[in-house]
């Protein structure tokens, strides 16, 4: 009767080599998300936050959803921080990126809608229809919008990966991020433990594979327009 196969000392370094290594590779992306947005970024919660946010030209609001068509709480959060920047002088457009896969869904459309209901004007306003994914949105606002400088507007837990994103895409990006947790934090827990492949799949985007956005143009200039007005903030 053959007697078990104890692993040796040297099996043993190498798996627990291995594991070290997978560790390193799975916290790398969330390290990379981290670094590049420290000292751009703010809470966007309280009376001071506003003061801690640079004047750019766009805030890039990023879709969160919708629900019997109108923005989910999240969303309308975004929202709601999008429209104090720009009555406090912050931005002078808004930029809203969501999906429009379909015609049944259409998120830019109930963004501005909201919006409009809360004092900000139609023509400061730019849709982007093809904002399937964070990186889509930030590829676009600079190569189909002209974007150059933007305050990308979501939730905290997200704020370090869209911030990456935005800047890896060649945008001067600061962050704004709402803090979630104090009022759903059960939904914010869900998604901050999805942030961990969300991030891998932007590192792998941004960084290894240079991934063109689903809907690379054509080329929009209400943008461009609207910056290029007198006083426009950034411009």
């Amino acid at each position: 009767m053959l007697g078990k196969v104890r692993p040796t000392r040297k099996g043993l370094r190498r798996a627990y080599q291995g594991l070290v290594l997978l560790s390193v590779l799975a916290l790398a992306p969330m390290t990379w998300a981290w670094l590049g947005s420290s000292g751009h970024r703010v809470m966007a919660e309280g009376r001071e936050w506003l003061g801690q946010v640079p004047e750019t030209q766009a805030a890039l609001v990023l879709g969160a959803g919708l629900y019997a068509g109108q923005p989910t709480p999240m969303l309308a959060r975004r929202l709601d921080i999008a429209a104090e920047l720009y009555h406090a002088g912050k931005v002078r457009a808004l930029l809203l990126s969501g999906d429009n896969s379909r015609k049944e869904y259409d998120e830019p459309t109930a963004m501005r809608d909201y919006l409009r209901a809360r004092g900000v004007p139609d023509t400061v306003m730019v849709l982007d229809y093809a904002g399937f994914d964070t990186w889509d949105s930030c590829v676009r606002a600079r190569k189909v919008f002209g974007a150059e400088r933007v305050t990308v507007v979501t939730q905290e837990f997200h704020i370090p990966r869209a911030v990456t994103l935005c800047r890896t895409a060649g945008l001067e990006t600061f962050g704004a991020g709402d803090d979630s947790a104090r009022r759903w934090a059960s939904t914010t827990y869900v998604y901050a433990a999805r942030e961990l492949l969300a991030t891998a799949k932007a590192f792998a985007d941004a960084l290894v594979l240079h991934s063109d956005p689903i809907s690379p143009g054509p080329r929009e200039v209400s943008l461009t327009r609207i910056l290029g007005q007198p006083g426009a903030p950034g411009a």
